[in-house]
């Protein structure tokens, strides 16, 4: 059996409310996936209205890992704000092909592609 190293999560604002959580590492069943929520549930109760999953750094991803991202996605978008996700690599985005995730979560080349196609706020938007 193979120990990975633990996930990896820095969060940064890129724009005004929008904030990045760059990951690095597997996202897979156990402490990876918690973390992640952790950061959601936190993200969910402050005033940024985007979040991107930067997912440039992630060598796999689980089952587990789907299901937690679409619980993220669900979670946000009750509470009024939006998941994309960025920097896919080819195993990841095959996954989510399969799982037909892609279809559901915008995903782009980068976490400033992301950003810049992040639904509007309206009349008196800030980004």
């Amino acid at each position: 059996m193979v120990i990975g190293f633990p996930l990896v999560i820095n969060k940064k604002e890129i724009k005004p409310g929008v904030v990045v959580l760059e990951m690095v590492g597997r996202i897979v069943m156990g402490p990876d996936c918690a973390r992640i929520e952790q950061e959601v549930d936190q993200l969910a109760r402050q005033h940024d209205k985007h979040v991107i999953f930067d997912l440039t750094g992630i060598s796999m991803i689980d089952s587990c890992g789907v299901g937690q991202i679409v619980k993220c996605f669900s979670s946000l978008k009750k509470s009024g704000k939006s998941l994309c996700l960025a920097g896919v690599n080819a195993m990841v985005g095959g996954v989510f092909k399969m799982t037909r995730v892609d279809q559901v979560i915008g995903i782009y080349p980068t976490a400033f592609e992301a950003a810049a196609n992040s639904p509007a706020e309206g009349p008196d938007k800030l980004i």
